[in-house]
């Protein structure tokens, strides 16, 4: 979907779109090719972008490619062996402290692919068959943008940080990019790195907004910091609006998720539920003037844990696209109001959310700060 204010800003959906917008970025690249990613499948679109890569190698583009150890653990020694036997640079992220297949730490969740420079596409899609769609299932509701601005050059120079480890991203100013009349910025969370500019975004977006916010959430768990602003903007008379998961790959946090709508509920804010497919979007617009989209969930592992990459918009006419596409999942989802939750849970399932939000809650402060602690201590 075009931006027409400025052709070079993109609104990209996941399936066919996503998968056919990388690889004409990835056929038209001359020089350089930045792939970095949480998940990576061996499966028919895995082989597919993988294929396409190996291609580009021939050309003799410089090809790199990171992936999460753990997000892309499934990649077998040949499938990896075959990308460096084809000329290009591969390798795996590790977290902090891992053993086997236990990892503690960051995760290096960013989905972003950089070329030339020039060309760039960032969110939340990782590369799989569940984010691409399959015969008989609708693939995972999801976002990215694709840029054709200056901002592509600072993702290019955080790709070659992260890939070869050489600190040089420290250097890139937080700024915003003119895009024809629009401003883009690259937004990074890396605790770790003292960076929380995605969370920061976030929480005063929220705290200055005025009209209206609209979230589209995956793994919804947010920390107090988010959670207090959410609240604050309700008792602003700020409509508030969340879209999550009715259908999730990880059910226990859908659990925990539900433990919260009564808390919600009870501040006006609108949720609704969509079941067609898996929610993995990590989208939001503030006032019809600020918009995200990117990699970093509302939650203490993206917060404090992941290495996170987020695009911010500023534009009403972008926002109001996105909207229109946000309505479009409204009309398709499940409204969740006091009536139908007292239908929907029993007190069992009430007990269930209630187990389930504290055990994840104490598993994401697990994950996320005991390795920092024990790195901090050493």
């Amino acid at each position: 979907m075009l931006f027409k204010e400025d052709e070079n800003i993109t609104l990209i959906h996941s399936g066919d779109e996503y998968f056919i917008k990388m690889k004409e970025i990835i056929k038209n690249a001359k020089e350089e090719i930045h792939l970095q990613t949480y998940i990576f499948e061996n499966d028919e679109t895995g082989k597919d972008i993988a294929s396409c890569l190996k291609e580009a190698a021939h050309r003799n583009v410089k090809v790199y490619i990171l992936l999460d150890a753990y997000g892309s653990a499934s990649l077998t020694d040949d499938f990896i062996q075959d990308l460096q036997q084809s000329g290009i640079f591969f390798r795996l992220f590790s977290s902090l402290f891992s053993l086997n297949n236990f990892y503690l730490g960051r995760r290096m969740h960013h989905k972003v692919i950089v070329a030339d420079a020039k060309t760039a596409m960032i969110g939340g899609i990782n590369i799989g068959n569940k984010y691409h769609g399959e015969k008989d299932n609708e693939p995972w509701l999801d976002y990215a943008i694709k840029l054709d601005c200056p901002a592509a050059q600072d993702l290019q120079k955080l790709c070659l940080d992260y890939f070869f480890k050489d600190g040089s991203s420290k250097k890139i100013k937080t700024v915003l990019h003119s895009a024809g009349k629009t401003l883009v910025g690259i937004r990074q969370n890396d605790w770790l790195k003292n960076k929380t500019e995605v969370c920061d975004a976030y929480t005063n977006s929220i705290n200055q907004a005025n009209k209206e916010i609209v979230i589209v959430s995956s793994y919804f768990l947010p920390g107090k910091r988010l959670t207090n602003a959410i609240i604050e903007a309700c008792k602003r008379k700020v409509k508030v609006t969340l879209i999550l998961a009715g259908i999730s790959d990880v059910p226990l946090i859908r659990n925990a998720t539900s433990y919260l709508y009564s808390l919600f509920l009870k501040q006006n804010v609108l949720i609704y539920e969509w079941d067609n497919s898996v929610v993995h979007g990590k989208a939001a617009v503030v006032d019809n003037k600020w918009s995200t989209i990117g990699s970093f969930n509302l939650n203490d592992l993206s917060c404090y844990g992941s290495i996170e990459m987020n695009v911010e918009i500023h534009s009403q006419i972008f926002a109001t696209t996105l909207l229109k596409d946000f309505e479009n999942v409204i009309e398709k989802s499940n409204q969740i109001t006091f009536t139908n939750l007292k239908k929907k849970i029993s007190v069992f399932n009430k007990l269930k959310n209630w187990l389930a939000y504290y055990i994840v809650r104490a598993a994401m402060r697990i994950l996320t700060f005991l390795p920092h602690i024990k790195l901090l201590e050493n």
